[in-house]
């Protein structure tokens, strides 16, 4: 247990470090995060004509109001979370690699959904929107790495070749 909170938080401290490096943010953060602007204003324009986006910034064209998508909320600081948990976590790298795929698809999912219903709580109450933005959604955030992390578990549970003891019957 000490060893996986040890890798766990070296690894924390490396990624977050390297995702704080200039050259980091603006070649990979910086562009990924225009991209999830980009995908949830393709997502939403299907059934609200209204909603455009300029970079990060998702906006409604007959309102004026407008949401930025900032650092902590383009989801990669989850993704260190769960890439920490999954490499800190004793397995197999073939397993650590699928499962950091998928889990980063997860969260992202689960961030999309995020930027779409803060975008319409802004449009609708700024005070529901802040308290879903600082306050439910950061947990909901966290319980998705924390749920995709223990599915990855259990599911490696599973390719693991049950270790159950031999007893011998000839006695």
């Amino acid at each position: 247990m000490v060893r996986f909170f040890l890798i766990f938080i070296a690894v924390l401290a490396v990624l977050f470090r390297i995702d704080m490096l200039d050259d980091v943010q603006r070649v990979a953060i910086q562009p990924w995060t225009g991209l999830l602007a980009s995908a949830s204003a393709a997502l939403m324009s299907p059934l609200d004509a209204d909603v455009v986006h300029h970079g990060r910034i998702l906006m409604s064209k007959a309102t004026g109001f407008a949401v930025s998508i900032e650092a902590g909320c383009n989801g990669v600081e989850a993704a260190i979370i769960l890439i920490a948990g999954m490499i800190a976590f004793p397995s197999q790298w073939k397993h650590k690699l699928v499962g950091i795929g998928i889990g980063i698809a997860a969260v992202q999912v689960v961030n999309l959904l995020r930027i779409i219903s803060l975008y319409y709580l802004g449009k609708w109450n700024m005070t529901v929107f802040e308290f879903a933005h600082l306050y439910l959604w950061q947990a909901l955030i966290m319980l998705d790495v924390l749920v995709v992390w223990m599915l990855w578990i259990r599911w490696i549970a599973k390719q693991q070749p049950s270790s159950a003891p031999v007893v011998n019957h000839a006695a």
